[in-house]
């Protein structure tokens, strides 16, 4: 597997051919195919291509910095951040905003996060049901399709049922305003590009993953749309920031341009990639980028 161009290199903190891409959706570690308690996450299956990247720049990216839109926070480009869904929570990371599990994380632990000056993200599996989830029942049956391929327990949701879906998810978001999170992190919102078992259209997605804002901003929290590049376009007004999962590798980052040109920031993380061979890229195009182990645990290589 190639590596992309070296466009600068990146301090860290620990230490050909076009790559076989994975699902459109969620790549190996996004969310977990068991609690966190279980210890590490199974991988998950090759994804189809998104497209091609923009060639266009964003242009100069926006100081580090996070400001109030509408009553809730809005992240800049450039903000650093720490991405930890399995493990307990490692609070002393020297970053302004972390993005940990909602179901997995109490109130105290935001709490000694916002006592520290961080702002925090709640992550939640939008697109998927899974049975090791406290509200797993609240699912009717007839709203689950196929397996989630790599990630046992999953189950992809028929995501045009908005009204089936809609209360379930608000609870959701619901648990995380009231743990005191400043903003969501939705997983599996691409559904439509997955063999989901269900005739999923964009036109679906996007209704979903709209919906899934309107909730979010209802209720004070900013969203961010995880991955999803095709519809970036469309949904950028909607969300409040990005978050991407190896644009690098598939040099697609260009794609995330809409966001940090309206200065919201790309959230990004990669796998495989060491540090020096997308930071250049990351820091151009103003994406808070860092590498990550697949087990999202606290270990990370920031740009």
């Amino acid at each position: 597997m190639a590596a992309l161009l070296l466009l600068a290199g990146c301090s860290a903190t620990d230490s050909g051919a076009e790559p076989e891409r994975p699902e459109e959706g969620r790549t190996p570690s996004a969310g977990g195919s068991a609690p966190p308690s279980a210890g590490g996450r199974t991988p998950a299956p090759d994804r189809t291509p998104s497209g091609s990247p923009s060639a266009s720049p964003p242009g100069s990216a926006a100081p580090s910095a996070s400001t109030e839109r509408a009553g809730r926070w809005q992240p800049r480009p450039g903000t650093r951040w720490q991405w930890q869904l399995d493990g307990k929570v490692d609070t002393g990371v020297d970053v302004p905003v972390y993005d940990i599990d909602g179901f997995e994380n109490s109130a105290e632990t935001v709490a000694r996060l916002h006592a520290d000056g961080r702002k925090v993200i709640c992550y939640i599996n939008a697109g998927a049901w899974e049975d090791f989830r406290p509200d797993h029942d609240a699912f009717p049956k007839g709203l689950l399709g196929a397996n989630n391929k790599g990630w046992d327990g999953e189950k992809w949701l028929d995501i045009r049922r908005l009204d089936e879906l809609r209360p379930i998810m608000a609870a959701r978001f619901d648990m995380c305003r009231k743990k005191g999170f400043d903003a969501v992190e939705p997983d599996l919102t691409e559904g439509y590009r997955n063999r989901s078992g269900f005739p999923l259209t964009g036109a679906h997605q996007l209704a979903f993953n709209r919906m899934l804002a309107r909730l979010a901003h209802e209720r004070g929290l900013a969203i961010g749309l995880k991955n999803d590049l095709d519809q970036i376009p469309e949904l950028v007004s909607d969300f409040d920031f990005a978050v991407n999962e190896q644009c690098a590798q598939y040099d697609e980052c260009g794609r995330l341009a809409p966001f940090t040109k309206n200065r919201k920031a790309v959230f990004h993380v990669e796998y495989e990639l060491k540090p020096g061979e997308f930071c250049g890229t990351a820091e151009k195009l103003g994406l808070s980028s860092m590498r990550k182990k697949l087990e999202l645990d606290s270990w990370r290589q920031p740009c």
